[in-house]
């Protein structure tokens, strides 16, 4: 069974923008996928929909085997507990430390007045720790988030996206405010985490190269629909460009990537 289903799914804003138009896919646990199109192609509200913080106008979601297309806020608090979300600009709490934004991943699964007392066991501590020293944040662990540069916060969001034990992580352009080598970081235990501890990974990207570099398939999206779903060596040249349209000011590569 996949992990997640996606049956003609439709988005519109305001009744008037069609950011998705009836997508249709499903993706097995443990792939590690990119979702590849231009600018306000539909990448990000896709990503949405997958834990509802953008509910889809029509159409249906089977996530982890459940109907989440319209589940409402206990079932939809449990769903986003197995869903780990990675932003572009981080969604860090600054004045706090790497070692409490990591323990914040548990939130979803505490009582509300544990999460808001702060409460964390000595194990959870333990664990948070654990995943810092994989990510290499061991030296940073009791400092200010506003301290870290934007790699060392993007490995911080990574941590706290482990820390729910989920089955499946959403990354929405989790490198397009880094440089090559800080993005190359991210891109690489992004890619171990799914081997080693076979979680699924979905992961927008507007830099083709490391999408071919890094995935076992890719989804090329276009003005909310998809024109491209493969694994990389079938994605040509032409393709490339019917998804951007051939527009090269949204085809972001580094030719580091492709070494």
């Amino acid at each position: 069974m996949p992990i997640l289903e996606f049956k003609d799914v439709s988005k519109t804003y305001n009744n008037v923008t069609k950011a998705l138009q009836e997508v249709s896919f499903s993706i097995e646990e443990g792939e590690f996928v990119s979702i590849i199109g231009p600018s306000g192609a539909g990448k990000s509200t896709l990503l949405r929909c997958i834990n509802r913080l953008v509910d889809a106008s029509s159409g249906v979601i089977i996530f982890d085997g459940q109907d989440i297309t319209d589940v409402k806020k206990k079932e939809l608090r449990k769903v986003r507990t197995k869903t780990g979300m990675i932003f572009q600009h981080y969604n860090l709490v600054d004045r706090l430390s790497v070692i409490e934004n990591v323990l914040h991943g548990t939130l979803g699964q505490k009582s509300t007045i544990s999460g808001m007392t702060g409460h964390y066991t000595e194990e959870e501590k333990e664990k948070a720790f654990g995943i810092i020293n994989e990510l290499g944040l061991a030296d940073q662990a009791y400092k200010r988030c506003d301290e870290l540069s934007g790699g060392q916060k993007q490995r911080v969001g990574i941590a706290r996206a482990i820390m729910q034990q989920p089955k499946l992580i959403l990354c929405d352009e989790p490198i397009a405010s880094l440089d090559p080598k800080a993005s190359k970081t991210i891109m690489d235990h992004l890619s171990n985490i799914n081997r080693n501890k076979k979680i699924t990974c979905i992961v927008n990207l507007h830099q083709v190269d490391v999408a071919m570099k890094y995935s076992e398939r890719i989804i090329g999206v276009a003005e909310g629909r998809i024109v491209f779903d493969g694994p990389p060596e079938q994605l040509s040249e032409e393709m490339i460009h019917q998804i951007y349209q051939s527009n090269s000011s949204d085809l972001i590569t580094d030719v580091g990537y492709a070494q």
